[in-house]
Formats: structure tokens, sequence, C-alpha cells
């Protein structure tokens, strides 16, 4: 089984297997306790914070560890707000970050903030500018992620963080995706990450606050380090974390260039064998081992499912999956399509020959797919220059593929006004008319959903 899901978390990394097992044997005892096995777990854990913070780009008294890159969050953006609550309860964040920002963004505006979301391009990246233009006086946060976990877009971190500090604005910016990869350009004032993602124990985050930066823990205080967070306690699993980064960063830039003439070769050759495909995120500035395409006229649970059973386990920010009945706010905020949408994110290591057959086994995968939907002709009404396409009570991807069937019985110039109650088809049918040259005039309110138009062009 081909494992190309590592950017959801990647598989325990051996040196972080050994770390733990013999941590195991020393780290259990409290560090807080003078005894001999308080003091070998004390120093298992200093040697870890060391570790970390040199890798992180920070001090050892700025970081600490967390249950989970989503805490580290949690915590990171509800006690830099809380420090800085005198400045202003104002906050910035990208409309692609990570739901575990946009959920606490959410809190600060159930709490009385205010939120800012500063868009992002076709290629999932922001515009410095743009969050330059957004920061206030009453500013109290900036937060933007290193590189984006669904497409691998890297964002202008550098550029952001000038714009924040000239503004005195401090920038949280979530590492989870490419610490692994090396460090954050310098200029951030917190950071935090995911061990999972870099091949440590699942349940294992960093929490950085720079000093100087202004920042209220929410919740208990921790004995020793007023103002801070209390720190996660299993020794172990942060003993193993910490050994996986060192393990990885040591053979990054090698990984990094044979990645990347790995997920080339996938950006190239899936447009070409496979019809009707969007290959999404930046081409130039993005992680090495993550490639995202979209595909027309699929389910996108089915074609997982059709993967998963061909022997390679992927993602995907679908509309079309089990957990959810909307597309992906990252590709929302995108303007691609959405149905059929397939992450591969490749794992350290990975053999070229593996990527090779998955490039064989998709365009059988894809088409089965389509075959498998045998969507009936759709139902239509004809209104002089216009004809209407109710695919109201239908699923993505129906609503396109019944645009896709009648557009051709149009005539150029003519109009279809496709009515639908699905979410993704507000994504969906522009992103098919720009694939398809067809002029997408806009929607429009109906009595159930809304009503899609489009203009045959050819």
């Amino acid at each position: 089984m081909a494992y190309f899901d590592v950017a959801s978390g990647a598989p325990l990394h051996p040196v972080a297997r050994q770390a733990l097992l013999a941590a195991l044997d020393e780290g259990w005892a409290d560090p807080g306790r003078l005894h001999r096995q308080g003091r070998r777990a004390r120093v298992l854990l200093d040697a870890a914070r060391e570790a970390a913070a040199e890798m992180a780009g920070c001090r050892a008294d700025e970081l600490v560890f967390t249950s989970s890159g989503t805490r580290a969050v949690h915590d990171g953006i509800a006690g830099a707000t809380a420090g800085r609550r005198r400045v202003g309860r104002h906050l910035i964040v990208s409309a692609v970050e990570h739901s575990s920002v946009l959920r606490s963004a959410e809190a600060f505006e159930d709490e009385g903030g205010s939120v800012t979301r500063v868009g992002v391009s076709r290629a999932g990246a922001v515009d410095a500018s743009e969050y330059a233009a957004a920061l206030r006086t009453d500013t109290a946060l900036a937060c933007l992620q290193s590189a984006n976990h669904e497409v691998g877009t890297v964002q202008p971190v550098a550029e952001v963080a000038e714009a924040c500090r000239a503004a005195g604005v401090p920038l949280l910016v979530d590492a989870a995706q490419s610490l692994g990869w090396g460090p954050v350009p310098e200029g951030w004032s917190l950071l935090t990450a995911s061990a999972r993602k870099w091949g440590g124990p699942a349940g294992v985050g960093l929490l950085v606050v720079r000093k100087g930066v202004r920042f209220a823990a929410r919740g208990p205080r921790q004995e020793g380090r007023p103002g801070r967070p209390a720190e996660f306690g299993n020794i172990p699993a942060i003993v193993a974390s910490v050994a996986a980064l060192r393990a990885v960063r040591a053979e990054a830039d090698a990984e990094a260039v044979r990645l990347r003439t790995l997920t080339e070769r996938i950006r190239a050759e899936v447009p070409r064998s496979v019809p009707d495909v969007e290959v999404v995120g930046d081409p130039a500035r993005r992680l090495p081992g993550i490639v995202t395409f979209s595909c027309l006229y699929v389910d996108g649970e089915v074609l997982l499912h059709e993967l998963d059973r061909a022997g390679f386990s992927v993602s995907s920010g679908s509309s079309c999956t089990s957990d959810t009945l909307t597309p992906s706010h990252v590709l929302k905020a995108m303007g691609v399509l959405s149905e059929g949408n397939v992450r591969v994110s490749l794992p350290s290591g990975v053999a070229a020959e593996e990527v090779e057959r998955f490039l064989d086994v998709l365009p059988g995968a894809v088409a089965g797919v389509r075959a498998q939907l045998g969507v009936p002709a759709p139902e239509v009404e004809t209104r002089e220059a216009e004809w209407v396409v109710d695919s109201l009570g239908k699923r993505c991807p129906i609503p396109v593929i019944e645009l896709a069937k009648v557009i051709g019985r149009v005539p150029v110039g003519g109009t279809v006004r496709v009515l639908s109650d699905d979410e993704a088809a507000r994504l969906d049918i522009p992103a098919w008319c720009e694939m398809r040259g067809q002029e997408y005039l806009g929607e429009e309110a109906a009595e159930r959903g809304a009503a899609y138009l489009v203009r045959r062009v050819s």
C-alpha cells in the first residue's frame, strides 16, 4: 500500500521509534522532582527543548511543548490576543489558513473581536501588500501559514513579517507543514507546529512565543512560568518528536530535490493522461512533496475509494466527500475547481516506481468513476434563447455534468440557467466555464438555492 498522505500525518520515523522506546525507560518520572528519576526526566526534556529551539530558530525559554499542533494554535492566538487586549480587538488571518486558525478566529469574533480575512490568488498565495493594508491601529495579532496544507503553496512570510514589524503587530506563523523542511524566514513573533507532520508521534505540538511579545496564557497558570501556557508532559513523545525533526532536517535538502522531481512528473503527466483536469497551487513556490489536482465530472469520495482499492492512500479537499457537503475552504478561496479533488503528498524515501504506478492507475480510476455515475440526460426547459437545467436536490458533481451535457445543444450566444442548491456549484460552475472557454454571467437568487447563468461562447 503506497501512503501518499503525509500532509495529514507522516508515519512514525524509525529514529522517533528508537528514541521513544529509550525515553519510555528514562523519561517517565516528574521532571519537577529532585530525585534521580526526576532529574533524568528533566535532562531529557531540557535537551529536547534545546534541540527543538535550535531548529525553530528561537531561544529555549521561548518554546513550550503542547498536546498537538491544534492546541498550539489555539493557545498562541488566545494568549497573544488576550495579552494585547489594550491595543485592540482586531485579528488578521488569511482565507486559506488551517481550520485550527479559522476556528480560533471564529471564537475571537464570538467574544466581541473583529477579524479580517485576507484573500488569496488563484495559486493560493496571499499578497503581502493586502496584509499591510489590513493592519490597523487596533490590530492585536496577524496570522499566516508558512505553506498551505492542501495545495502546498508557500506564503510570503518574510514580506508579511516586515509589514507587521513596521506596524508593531506580532505575527503568528503556523509552520506545521514546513518546519520539517527548514526554518521559517525571520520576523515572526509566534510559531506553531505539529510533530505528526514530520514523523513524530501524534499528540505533540510546539508553541514559540518570542521575548517581548505581550502574552497572557488562558486557563490555569503554570507553576514557575507565569504568563506562559501550561506545557504538555509526555516526555517520551516529546523526545521522539524532536529526534524525528532532527532526522528529517538532516536529509531535507537532498530529499526536497528528489521529491520536486517526482511532483513535477505528476503535475505534467496528470493533465496529459486524464481529460478535464485542473492542477492547482503555485507551480513554483510550493512544498517539495505536495501536488493537488481536481477532476471534472468525478465524485471525490468514490475516486478516493477507487485509488485506495488500487493501493494508494491519498486525500481530498473536494466537496464530494463523506465528511463535508461544502467545498474545501482553501479551494473555495482560490476559486478553483473543487470536484474530484485529489491531494498527493509524497513521503520521504518514496520510490519513483510507486509514483509511476500511481500515474498508470489514475486514468483508469477516473474513467471508471465517471462511467459509474451513469447520469441520465437532464430535463431541459427551453425559454427562447435561455435554457434552464433543474439540478435542485442533486449533489456535486451532477450539476456540472448536466450543464456539460446541455451546452452543446444551446446556440452560440444563448444562455443556460442552472438551478442548484448544492454549495459546491457556486465554485465549480465558474471553474467549469473557465476550463471550457464559456462565459460565466454570475449568480442570481432563486426560490431554492441559486441560479447560475452561463453563456455559450463557442
